[in-house]
């Protein structure tokens, strides 16, 4: 195995997009339009990729992918939680900052799209 990358079905995909791209510093590599609309994205920073398409997308292209919930939970090990806090500011908070047992200083928001990430940085950085 090479990669994993997450695709996340949402309602629109243009919120999402600038959640990643503004203050976080994700790039667009990859964007194809669906009925006018942002249908597909793909987000990339350093290693990290992740691409979003929209329900509507889904259900022209594969229909049978498109029906019920779609909610994901992404982790993120950053280098500067401090910076990514600061970044993702007025997105609503589900998990105020802690350090885990499990030795990580965690915060969790949820982005547009409804999926929650958790942003994570070992406690002894």
């Amino acid at each position: 195995m090479k990669k994993l990358t997450p695709v996340l079905v949402v309602d629109q995909v243009e919120p999402c997009a600038a959640f990643w791209t503004g203050p976080l510093g994700f790039a667009r590599t990859v964007e194809m339009p669906h009925d006018g609309e942002l249908g597909f994205v793909i987000l990339q920073r350093d290693a990290v990729e992740i691409m979003y398409q929209s329900r509507a997308s889904v259900a022209a292209d594969l229909p049978s992918l498109a029906e019920g919930a779609h909610r994901t939970v992404l982790y993120i090990e950053v280098g500067d939680l401090d910076a990514v806090e600061a970044a993702v500011a007025g997105a609503e908070i589900v998990q105020p900052r802690r350090t885990t047992f499990y030795g990580m200083m965690e915060i969790g928001v949820r982005e547009p799209g409804g999926n929650v990430v958790i942003f994570a940085q070992p406690s002894g950085d």
